[in-house]
């Protein structure tokens, strides 16, 4: 072989290398971007109730359904559909009795009239109860979080919900921590609402791991610009605040009661 073909036969040997290597590497970003998914799918029960927000639903299920190798799962009480904030109707696919026993998730959804029917339902709070005993995660976010306090899944731990109420949640057992999402241990909540996309992320990232959150979050287009600098108590103007506050005091009062009542009160 002269130099000439030396030099031929080296440079497309680098070149080989090269690509092998770019090839590695993006078998190695794929792998990250979608992790192999084995074992028993990720069981997740999601309770719902008449009133329930829908924006307290529709944020958590979109990425709970985006983790792959899942069954979601959509409980009434008694498996019949049911009536959201919004008029739409639901359908269940299960009931407090047919649920499985052993959840990977449970999660309650918020909307406060509702959410104090069902701190004062003692099905409810038993259902929670006993699947909350057993699951490896118990989540909630808005309001949802107070019907997990009133089920006793709160005690000792750190919690959030939504800021008209959240100040309830000591009462109930649970430590207040005024965050848009507040994970202690295996207890994940969220705060009001639209909270419950940052909630989903973190679900994805603790479960799938970040770099497929992050797909996650760009492919559903997650990049927050609102119009207005007024949703939180911390930055709308107090005359709002106030209003608010005072709308919906009788509502506020029923559930401090409903959480003094109940079984962790």
């Amino acid at each position: 072989m002269n130099r000439r073909d030396f030099q031929i036969a080296a440079a497309a040997a680098a070149a080989a290398a090269l690509l092998s290597e770019g090839a590695q590497a993006q078998g190695m970003h794929a792998e990250m971007f979608h992790p192999k998914l084995e074992g028993p799918p990720t069981q997740v029960a999601m309770v719902i109730f008449p009133g329930f927000v829908t924006l307290d639903l529709i944020g958590p299920h979109t990425f709970f359904k985006a983790l792959g190798n899942v069954e979601v799962r959509l409980v009434s009480a008694d498996g019949a559909p049911v009536r959201s904030d919004t008029g739409l109707i639901y359908p269940a696919d299960a009931s407090f009795a047919t649920c499985p026993k052993d959840l990977d998730i449970l999660f309650v959804p918020g909307g406060l009239k509702g959410s104090i029917k069902q701190m004062r339902d003692p099905a409810t709070l038993d259902f929670l109860a006993d699947r909350g005993g057993r699951a490896k995660y118990i989540t909630g976010i808005c309001t949802g979080t107070l019907v997990l306090g009133a089920a006793g899944l709160l005690k000792g731990y750190k919690a959030t919900g939504n800021w008209q109420v959240r100040q309830l949640l000591p009462l109930m057992g649970a430590e207040l921590v005024p965050d848009r999402v507040v994970i202690d241990r295996n207890r994940i909540t969220g705060a009001g609402v639209t909270a419950g996309i940052d909630f989903g992320l973190q679900i994805v990232a603790m479960l799938r791991g970040e770099p497929y959150a992050r797909m996650l979050q760009l492919v559903f287009e997650y990049d927050p610009h609102p119009p207005f600098n007024s949703g939180s108590p911390t930055t709308a103007s107090k005359a709002l605040v106030d209003h608010l506050m005072t709308s919906r005091a009788a509502d506020i009062e029923a559930a401090r009661l409903a959480a003094v009542a109940s079984p962790a009160g």
